[in-house]
């Protein structure tokens, strides 16, 4: 198969623990060619979406670890290659977040693409379509009480009601601009109108999930199939938040009843909406988050439980097209 990665720049995957990398290595490793864009790269031309693609082979090297494979013309470089998203077998959208207005059009490009015979995954509508904060609402047996609004007047009830809340931004990753108020309610007012924007912003609340003491857990499915290990990111220190982004340590473990539950109920929905891979997050016996735009935690699990996560992802990969 011919491959293309749509993903952050190159230079910038630290390859010891990237999902997009660790993707590419096990389509490499199957003689599959593995080709990269940024989304910037694509282009509707007014016929077809194109984008400017470069071939990589991937070298085994943990400083340089991928090389450009020249093309046909031996005076251009892979780096000037426009080619139709329809010549690849399978296009992976791997752009991290923010999902921003960027993140949309680019979306709406690989819809048109979509519609002209490319094969995307995730399909780009489910992934615009999946507010990963507010995804949870369709959930609700699975998801502690919760709320999002402008209304600072209810985000206080809220707290009010709860005694100990989290607050967060539905655009955050990585744990960015997540706040717990406990029952004292300090700074209840300055979270609320910085978060909000002074109502210009909806945030969510949840209350306080002790359990996240012992690991925000995320959750793996893969082409309706649920992986059976999870990756808790365990808080330290004073710390609230379990992203190992934001100083969380990641522990590999075995899926709990709980968890199995949760993902075999959520996994046939998710994957007949074309979504290929998606990452669940859950803290104790609550859904919290279902991640779908750039999951990640494939080496972690692979590395302490020696089930094979990229191998399955190839797998499903490879059926899917």
């Amino acid at each position: 198969m011919q491959i293309l990665f749509i993903a952050d720049p190159l230079d910038q995957f630290k390859i010891y623990k990237d999902t997009t990398f660790s993707m590419m290595r096990e389509g490499a490793r199957r003689g599959h060619r593995i080709f990269a864009c940024e989304p910037h790269e694509m282009a509707w031309n007014g016929a077809t979406v194109d984008a400017r693609v470069k071939e990589i082979r991937l070298t085994g090297d943990a400083d340089v670890w991928y090389e450009v494979v020249a093309t046909r013309d031996a005076a251009l470089t892979a780096l000037t290659a426009l080619t139709a998203l329809t010549e690849f077998d399978a296009v992976i959208m791997r752009k991290d977040p923010p999902f921003d207005m960027e993140y949309i059009n680019a979306t709406w490009l690989l819809e048109i693409a979509e519609r002209a015979g490319a094969r995307v995954f995730n399909k780009p509508s489910a992934i615009r379509d999946h507010s990963e904060k507010l995804a949870i609402a369709e959930f609700q047996p699975f998801v502690a009480p919760t709320l999002v609004t402008r209304d600072a007047s209810r985000l206080r009830d809220f707290h009010a009601k709860h005694g100990d809340v989290i607050y967060k931004p539905l655009d955050g990753m990585g744990g960015t601009g997540v706040f717990r108020i406990g029952p004292d309610g300090r700074n209840l007012g300055s979270v609320i109108e910085m978060l909000g924007e002074n109502g210009a912003r909806s945030v969510m609340a949840q209350r306080f999930i002790p359990d996240i003491a012992k690991g925000d857990k995320r959750v793996l499915v893969i082409g309706g199939k649920v992986v059976p290990h999870s990756l808790a990111r365990i808080p330290q220190g004073n710390e609230v938040r379990g992203n190992l982004a934001a100083g969380g340590v990641g522990e590999a473990r075995d899926l709990s009843p709980r968890d199995r539950q949760i993902a075999e109920t959520l996994a046939p929905t998710l994957w007949q909406r074309g979504l290929l891979l998606v990452g669940l997050d859950i803290i104790g016996d609550y859904l919290t988050e279902v991640n779908v735009t750039s999951p990640t935690c494939f080496q972690e699990i692979t590395d302490q439980t020696g089930f094979d996560v990229p191998k399955m992802f190839i797998d499903a990969l490879e059926l899917a097209v």
